[in-house]
């Protein structure tokens, strides 16, 4: 008997009729990076179906203010700190 040399691309965790909900941002939160962009199939190893599906729940999730658009690293970084145009007095 022949030995399986490759390993499966799936998630056993995740069976193709798993369905992902966008109620359930703990399981999304799963496939977003850390700079808020969403991880690939090929990082993810959910099959293309189900990363169709998890991209389409995401951004659901993101209109619906449940997972965040990105970080707050990337929304002030290069940014030069606001200073009011009214001078101090002491």
């Amino acid at each position: 008997m022949l030995k399986k040399t490759t390993r499966s691309k799936f998630r056993p965790e995740y069976p193709i009729e798993f369905k992902f909900d966008y109620k359930d941002p703990v399981t999304l939160f799963r496939f977003v990076m850390d700079g808020g962009k969403i991880t690939p199939s090929r990082i993810s190893k959910v099959s293309l179906k189900q990363q169709r599906d998890v991209s389409s729940k995401i951004k659901t999730a993101r209109d619906l203010a449940l997972l965040p658009v990105g970080t707050d690293a990337s929304d002030t970084f290069g940014r030069p700190e606001q200073i009011s145009a009214k001078p101090f007095e002491f």
